[in-house]
């Protein structure tokens, strides 16, 4: 529960699902499940993978321009110590 999730990765099962069944609508509708199922990995893949590329720097961005990022900074402490407990 401590440690940071990364929600940027669920792009990719999402792009392999959404692909997986779109592949299966074509593979089917002309007679070669096999080759419709492998364009529609293929595609789903590469769709999650620009998708989580995309997450991922629009993220970089709110954190390095100055805008609201929610991100609360506590290492300047009012007492002048710092921290090392001597």
């Amino acid at each position: 529960m401590g440690e940071p999730t990364n929600r940027n990765v669920a792009f990719m099962p999402i792009g392999m699902g959404v692909g997986i069944a779109v592949g299966t609508a074509i593979g089917m509708a002309t007679d070669n499940l096999a080759l419709g199922l492998g364009v529609g990995v293929a595609l789903g893949a590469g769709f999650g993978a620009t998708m989580m590329a995309a997450a991922n720097k629009k993220d970089q961005r709110r954190g390095e321009g100055g805008g609201d990022s929610g991100h609360v900074d506590h290492s300047d402490s009012s007492d002048g110590g710092d921290g090392g407990g001597e």
